[in-house]
Formats: structure tokens, sequence, C-alpha cells
């Protein structure tokens, strides 16, 4: 299983956008993408501007196509100008789920 966990900082006051934008890549993925077979968006409790991903696929090509869709570059064009920092993406291996 193929894994991708992405920590996403917004600049203060664009915690919203965010928000819609990652849902509406969420909304793409459980219409379009049955190899992606999870799509996890969290936001944390203390620091809202802070976001997370962990996204599970069925293979790398799976999350190579998830990557190069139309959405992903969609969400790129939205949250590039209201970042706070680069996000931080850590492709793995999952080792162990329950």
């Amino acid at each position: 299983m193929i894994t991708i966990t992405a920590i996403i900082e917004t600049k203060k006051g664009h915690e919203e956008t965010m928000k819609m934008a990652l849902m509406e890549v969420a909304a793409y993925v459980k219409l379009n993408e049955p190899e992606t077979l999870n799509f996890f968006i969290c936001q944390d409790l203390n620091e809202p501007n802070i976001f997370t991903s962990y996204e599970r696929f069925s293979s790398v090509e799976a999350m190579e196509k998830h990557n190069k869709s139309e959405i992903v570059g969609h969400f790129f064009k939205i949250a590039e100008p209201i970042l706070a920092n680069d996000i931080r993406i850590q492709t793995c291996e999952e080792l162990f789920t329950k």
C-alpha cells in the first residue's frame, strides 16, 4: 500500500478557502478514483490554519494518476497563493493498519 501524508499550513485568515479546496479534491476522489482507497482530510484543533491529508493508494500507478489529475492541479492553483509554507509531503509504503 502506498500512502501520502501532506501537512498544509495556510496564511491566517485563509482557512475556509483551503478547507473548501481540499473538500473539492475529496469529492472528486470519491467519485472518480476507485484505486484511491482512502482519502482523509483533517484540520488541527489548536491551529485551524494547519491541515493534514492522508491518502492511501492501491499502487504507485494509482498515486501517480491522482497526483497528475486535473483536480490536483486545480487545488494547487488555489492553494499556492495562500500557503504560509511549502507543503510537507511524505510518500511511504504502509507497514501496518488496523
